[in-house]
């Protein structure tokens, strides 16, 4: 029998699976809420969901890409003290490159920030920032005394 499956079943069918199981392994999954019979209805039902999710994709990577824009134009400056020769005492973490973001209203998550190690040298600096799969932004941030 065929069924459409409609909730993820680790390592047997991902949601949207359209397969080929036993007619009792059927009734179980259809009993249990994890698939659906596979017949006209319902796979036209699937396909207007995965319109709707491709839809919504879209318009995620657009906004992902709009943001990218205005992520490119802003520079953040950080005031630090220094020591002897200009040393840093600190560093620039994600969470205050997050924060000076938040304040020129730019809603980025910590985990999108790409800092490979805090930034601890005067000068600019350029932090990549992942915002969307394949669509990523280049914060400029300035580190003055």
């Amino acid at each position: 029998m065929k069924v459409i499956f409609i909730k993820e079943l680790k390592k047997k069918a991902k949601k949207g699976e359209v397969k080929e199981v036993a007619d009792g392994y059927a009734n179980f999954l259809i009993k249990n809420g994890y698939a659906v019979a596979s017949n006209s209805k319902n796979l036209k039902q699937l396909e207007y969901e995965k319109e709707k999710l491709a839809k919504e994709k879209e318009k995620l990577k657009e906004e992902a890409l709009k943001q990218k824009e205005r992520l490119e134009k802003i520079t953040l400056e950080f005031s630090v003290k220094t020591g002897e020769g200009d040393k840093v005492f600190g560093s620039i973490s994600v969470k205050q490159i997050k924060d000076a973001l938040a304040k020129k209203g730019e809603k980025i998550e910590k985990s999108a920030i790409l800092l490979e190690n805090p930034i601890a040298t005067l000068g600019f600096h350029y932090v990549k920032v992942n915002l969307y799969p394949k669509v990523e932004a280049k914060i400029k941030i300035h580190v003055v005394k």
